[in-house]
């Protein structure tokens, strides 16, 4: 819960520190944030050496400082690829992402793995790695990759402040080239949400007295997913990071609104219903925090 707290003032404190900064005229402040959808991948690592803007305020380069992330880490998280960059005053059509390199690792459904990269040398392989084949990456180390902005836009008021959370879809950014060459291409889908405020969640999971989960399942089995207006999702696993006993779901970085709140159980765990009973509804408040506590009453 500590965790869940800290990332809440995180944003908080983003906000705060681009109100009280001192900016030139016809300038505004940018923030860009990047998250993800979370897929069935084992690791979707991408290195971005730059972040530009594009717009009527001409080409900004936000960053040129490379960083290296895990996609999949970032389901529950976010990582701030940009904070506080002061730019001209404008609309912006295009937010690009230069990739220079990148691997996933496949599960292979016998217990293997399999790694796909955009080079055999790829800095960003973990020590040992021994690379299957190869993962296409088209022109995203020349051109970039386009980010698409709400509404087609994103507008930086003179004085104001933004946060673009970029949200980079996994589950459908990566999939195997046909014919059956045995690649792996990377065609991402990604977007932006221009957000003054994000908020964010936490999902807690505890047992009803006498109630003993089958088959020697735990509570940190358990996923809880929060789906949007729009059908997207976003899944995270019950943990209990202050060792206390309470086990919980964490959800940073949304966007403000209804979400449906669904809870999967681990293998062993048929069936099982909760109080109070799902699905249920949690409203995501703009800059706050929104919680949901539930209690297993029954478990087959």
């Amino acid at each position: 819960m500590r965790q869940l707290r800290n990332l809440a003032l995180q944003v908080a404190a983003l906000a705060a520190l681009a109100c009280g900064d001192t900016q030139s005229p016809g300038t505004g402040r940018l923030t860009v944030l990047l998250k993800d959808a979370p897929g069935d991948l084992v690791a979707a690592v991408v290195t971005i050496a730059e972040v530009n803007l594009q717009g009527s305020g001409g080409t900004q380069v936000l960053s040129n400082t490379a960083v290296t992330t895990d996609l999949l880490t970032l389901a529950s998280d976010a990582a701030t690829l940009v904070q506080d960059v002061v730019v001209p005053a404008g609309t912006y059509t295009q937010l690009r992402f230069v990739v220079t390199g990148g691997y996933i690792e496949v599960d292979n459904g016998d217990g293997t793995t399999s790694i796909y990269a955009s080079s055999p040398s790829y800095p960003g392989l973990p020590a040992g790695a021994t690379v299957t084949g190869q993962l296409q990456m088209p022109s995203f180390g020349q051109s970039g990759l386009k980010v698409t902005l709400p509404a087609d836009a994103l507008t930086v008021p003179e004085g104001g402040d933004k946060v673009l959370v970029v949200d980079f879809d996994v589950s459908q950014s990566f999939g195997r080239q046909a014919g059956g060459s045995g690649q792996w291409v990377m065609h991402p889908v990604i977007k932006g949400a221009d957000i003054t405020l994000t908020g964010s969640a936490m999902v807690s999971l505890g047992l009803a007295a006498g109630v003993v989960l089958p088959g020697g399942a735990a509570l940190d089995g358990f996923t809880a997913t929060l789906t949007a207006s729009d059908g997207s999702t976003t899944t995270a696993t019950f943990a209990d990071p202050d060792n206390d006993g309470t086990f919980v779901a964490q959800f940073a970085y949304l966007v403000p609104g209804d979400y449906t709140v669904t809870v999967t159980a681990p293998a062993g765990v048929s069936s099982f219903t909760t109080s109070p009973a799902l699905p249920a509804t949690l409203t995501v408040p703009s800059g706050g925090a929104a919680t949901l506590a539930l209690t297993v009453t029954a478990a087959s």
